[in-house]
Formats: C-alpha cells, sequence, structure tokens
C-alpha cells in the first residue's frame, strides 16, 4: 500500500452560540440584513461593493445631540464642523442645514464651503499652512482666522496695511495637556510664546486680538485635559487682558471628543471609556462660566467637532473575496475593501456584522483588505461565524477620515450613498478609471504603436 504524505494536524477552537452558549447567540453573529430599512443584498446588487451607506437620520440626530447639549449649558455657542474629517458636500451640507458652520483648514477645504453657500462670516480658517491669497479672501469675506505662526502674523499685517484697516483675529495656542504634548498647532502657553506672540500681535498696531483657539488633540476620552485646557484659556486671558488690554469676542475649543470605535490599543471597549456628550459639555461648560472676569460677559464658544458627528452614520459594506487557513490554523478571509478605503483600520479595530445568517458559531479570524500589501490588515484577530466567498459584511461607524483620506492605490474608490426618510440618494459616484487618469498625459515620445487589427491591409 502506498504511504500517504504526512499532512501537520491542526486544532481550530470553534466558539458555539445558541443553547450551548449561556450568554445567548454571539452578537458578531447576528445578521445585519438590513440598514435603514433598506436590504444590504440589495444595495450591494445596485450599487456594488464595496459600497459606503449614510444614515442621515443618524447624522441629523449626533449633531442635534451635540448642539442640544453645548446649547443648554453655555449661553452663547456655536458649533462649527470640522471639514477635513469628511467633506462630501452634502455631508456638510445637511450638517449647514442643521445650523453648523463650516471649520476649514485649507484652501480647498474653504471653497467647498463657499461653494455650498456658507457665509464667509460663518467659516472659522484654521491650520498651519494658509496662502496670501487665501487669507485675504477669508478676510474680505469676513471669515474668523485664526493664527497658528509669526510667519502668517508677518503676511496678515501686510494684508492689514493693503487694505488699509485693523485686522480682528485670534491666535491659536497649545498648552502641555496631553503625553506627549500637541505642540504644532500655535504657541506654546507654559513656556511664555503665547504671551509673546501675542505682545507682538498687539504691539504692531495692524491686529486686533479678539479670539484665543486650542486643539487639544485627537480621540480625546480623557475629561481632564478639556477641563485643564478650558482652565488654561481662562487663565492666558486674563493674563493678556491685563497686560494688553485684549477683549476676546469668542474661545475655542477645537474639536477631537472620540467615538464608539475601540482603538487597537486600548485595554477595554469604546462603549465603556467613550464619555457622554454630556460629560463633554459638562468638563468645558462648567469651568468656563465659573470664569471671574470681573463682570464681562463671556466670550462666545466655539467647538469643532467631527469625528464625534460622522463617525457613526456611516457603513461600509464589503464582499468576501476568499478564505484561507493560515500556516498557524487560524482562519483568514480577503475582503475587496482595503486601507486605501479605511485608513483608519491604523487606529481602529472594526467590527464587523454579517449581512446573512452565517450560524451561530465563530471562529478566530484575521481579515486582510484586498491590496497587494503584506500590511493591508483590517483586523488581526476577529470573531467571525464562517462567510464564503461572494457573501457581505458590514462595518459600522466608519464616517470619520476614511472618506477624506482615501486614496485610489490598485483599486478605485467606491460610491457613497445616503439612505434618508426611505429614500436613497448617491451622493457621490463610484470613480472609473477615465476619471482618476483625466490629467495626465503620454507625449507622443512615449506612446506604444499600435498593431493593425485582424485583417487589416498592411
Amino acid at each position: 500500500m502506498e504511504k500517504k504524505p504526512y499532512m501537520k494536524p491542526t486544532i481550530v477552537r470553534h466558539t458555539p452560540g445558541g443553547v450551548l452558549n449561556k450568554f445567548g447567540r454571539p452578537p458578531q453573529t447576528v445578521p445585519m440584513r438590513r440598514i435603514e430599512g433598506f436590504d444590504v443584498s440589495e444595495l450591494a446588487g445596485e450599487y456594488g461593493s464595496p459600497l459606503f451607506v449614510l444614515s442621515v437620520r443618524e447624522l441629523k440626530r449626533k449633531y442635534r445631540e451635540l448642539d442640544r447639549t453645548f446649547r443648554t449649558r453655555y449661553p452663547d455657542f456655536q458649533l462649527a464642523y470640522s471639514y477635513k474629517t469628511n467633506y462630501l458636500k452634502s455631508v456638510c451640507s445637511i450638517l449647514h442645514q442643521e445650523g453648523a458652520w463650516a471649520e476649514v483648514v485649507s484652501g480647498f477645504e474653504y471653497d467647498i464651503a463657499a461653494d455650498l453657500g456658507v457665509p464667509g462670516g460663518r467659516i472659522i480658517f484654521n491650520g498651519p499652512y494658509k496662502t496670501r491669497g487665501e487669507l485675504k479672501r477669508a478676510f474680505e469675506n469676513g471669515s474668523i482666522v485664526n493664527i497658528d505662526n509669526y510667519d502668517e502674523m508677518q503676511v496678515i499685517e501686510d494684508l492689514a496695511e493693503e487694505f488699509g484697516r485693523t485686522l480682528d483675529v485670534g491666535l491659536r495656542i497649545n498648552m502641555d495637556l496631553n503625553d506627549p504634548p500637541w505642540h504644532k498647532f500655535g504657541f506654546n502657553y507654559e513656556s511664555g510664546q503665547a504671551f509673546e506672540a501675542v505682545r507682538r500681535a498687539t504691539s504692531g498696531g495692524k491686529l486686533n486680538v479678539v479670539g484665543l483657539h486650542m486643539h487639544t488633540g485627537t480621540y480625546v476620552d480623557d475629561l481632564t485635559i478639556y477641563s485643564r485646557g478650558a482652565q488654561g484659556m481662562i487663565d492666558f486671558y486674563r493674563l493678556i487682558r491685563d497686560n494688553f488690554g485684549v477683549r476676546l469676542k469668542y474661545w475655542d475649543l477645537g474639536g477631537g471628543f472620540a467615538s464608539m470605535n475601540t482603538l487597537h490599543w486600548a485595554y477595554l471597549p469604546a462603549e465603556q471609556t467613550t464619555p457622554t456628550v454630556d460629560q463633554y459639555a459638562d468638563a468645558i461648560c462648567s469651568v468656563l462660566l465659573a470664569a471671574d472676569l470681573g463682570g464681562e460677559e463671556p466670550p462666545k464658544l466655539f467647538i469643532e467637532p467631527g469625528r464625534a458627528i460622522v463617525d457613526d452614520p456611516f457603513y461600509l459594506i464589503t464582499s468576501v473575496a476568499a478564505q484561507k487557513r493560515l500556516p498557524n490554523g487560524r482562519r483568514a478571509v480577503v475582503l475587496d475593501t482595503g486601507m486605501n478605503m479605511i485608513s483608519s483600520v491604523q487606529w481602529y479595530r472594526y467590527q464587523f456584522q454579517s449581512a446573512q445568517d452565517s450560524g451561530t458559531t465563530v471562529e478566530d479570524t484575521t481579515v486582510y483588505g484586498a491590496l497587494c500589501m503584506n500590511i493591508d490588515v483590517i483586523n488581526h484577530s476577529l470573531s467571525l461565524p464562517p462567510v464564503r466567498r461572494g457573501e457581505l459584511l458590514v462595518i459600522p461607524r466608519v464616517g470619520a477620515y476614511n472618506l477624506s483620506q482615501s486614496w485610489q492605490f490598485i483599486y478605485l474608490r467606491p460610491a457613497v450613498i445616503a439612505i434618508d426618510d426611505g429614500r436613497v440618494h448617491v451622493i457621490k459616484r463610484a470613480e472609473t478609471r477615465e476619471y482618476v487618469q483625466q490629467f495626465e498625459q503620454v507625449p507622443e515620445d512615449y506612446s506604444l504603436p499600435r498593431e493593425p487589427a485582424d485583417g487589416a491591409a498592411s
């Protein structure tokens, strides 16, 4: 009898659900067949896979919750939506309909806001790099401009001389609040840089400092960072008011609020660590309103959230392209999406829901993206039910940064649809090769000779 070849034995751990699991069916095995009442498989069939899906109802709910919570705690408040988080025009326009101002960090984003009809006086212009032309347009339109550095201050002084008037400006400051601290944006408070920057701005006679801006970080789930930042803002205002006669019209605490996605290095899930909207508002507003400003009315308060508004309302529908068994015995699946479409996989430990009933057992699985890159891993270790080629998975909470940071690498970017009150709107069509390459040119010297068609005369 011929000897059979040796095959390494593999032991695969399966976690049962149903009656064998006292906690009930594992959540990841409960299929998500519908999004806002629409069948997931039908959406993928009509608009393609992968596919981003926006719940307009949830987007409005997130905005209204933030806006209402802060307005009930601070008398003069305005929310400005952070464009860089997701600058799809439909998303921005919906939020402006709800009452949001625009917070932009580039001329590109400023153009989007202007094209949507946002008045210049409702645009806050931040960012470490603004061209002279962009600054000139912003001041001509009455926008709020927050100065990031001395070189920018000099450009704005030149514009003030050109306009023949004093320009109102805000100053970006940073504080030693994080570990490591965020020192990139603006002037540092503890070292005295911010104080000297105000001295410089007010001494020239061309600028009038009327605002302070601070961005405390991103995905900040430590409430003390906001309360210490707010107290630092108060202390600094008193200092520059007493020394330079500055009277603030506004102070801006930026954004950075966490969402319900769990960071890779977090020990506990986001549901247990992410503060509520009320907790964020209390950490900021209670400190600012308690400030003793000598009878002066508190300045207008701006916040600039992005992630906390747009992360939850977006879903990504993706198809299983293949499954395989790794040498260590772990199962792996390959999806038709990748980190070029959901770049936040480098930060988030994304969860998945099957769009069809795949049973109640789960197995430890590595989820790969479709890119021909070894680093394209969507989740290194995820409990998934059995899924086969062509079946669908849904990734919730993908609205923050993934669309604005996506890129065309190997595969083109997919369509984006919005579901609103029982209707589906295509808010961004899937890209085509012609669209991506429309600005390319092949000079005649680089063109390949065309072979004659079969049967054509030579």
